[in-house]
């Protein structure tokens, strides 16, 4: 199991001046808002998050970023709303995690060809705005496949 010590050290190693209390802080949060939530597995749904920050962390990315990882699911799974994250974590990361869960929201399944293109063009603008949602976004689908088993 990854441990929050092992992902800041891994950002402390790649970045050694980086502010890890945000790290900390987000972790403490999404602990938390996440307690009692279960993943499909029927397993808690932190180490969900802990997983993420840490392929976040293993691709050199910033504590801001690796902190988001950590909170990537608290507006889709628990009662935190974009008000708590901005007051408790600034606009920047606020604005991360609002940026990954709108691209949770895009429905990529349509049979309908021009819907489709929509969504994709929703995304790619999503992205434009800041390259880690998308790098969030991806991080969370890879350990999802990772853990595919239990989906």
């Amino acid at each position: 199991m990854i441990r929050i010590k092992d992902i800041i050290d891994n950002v402390l190693r790649h970045h050694p001046e980086a502010d890890v209390d945000i790290i900390e802080k987000a972790y403490a949060f999404t602990a938390k808002a996440h307690d009692g939530v279960k993943w499909i597995s029927g397993k808690p749904s932190l180490p969900h998050s802990m997983a993420v920050a840490n392929i976040l962390a293993d691709m050199n990315l910033d504590a801001v970023s690796v902190a988001a990882g950590l909170l990537h699911d608290v507006l889709e799974d628990t009662r935190a709303t974009e008000q708590d994250l901005n007051a408790r974590f600034g606009k920047e990361i606020s604005r991360l995690i609002s940026g990954v869960t709108r691209i949770s929201a895009l429905s990529l399944q349509s049979a309908n060809q021009a819907k489709q293109a929509e969504n994709i063009r929703k995304m790619i603008l999503a992205m434009a705005d800041d390259i880690r949602v998308i790098l969030i976004k991806l991080a969370d689908r890879l350990h999802n496949m990772r853990s595919i088993r239990h989906h």
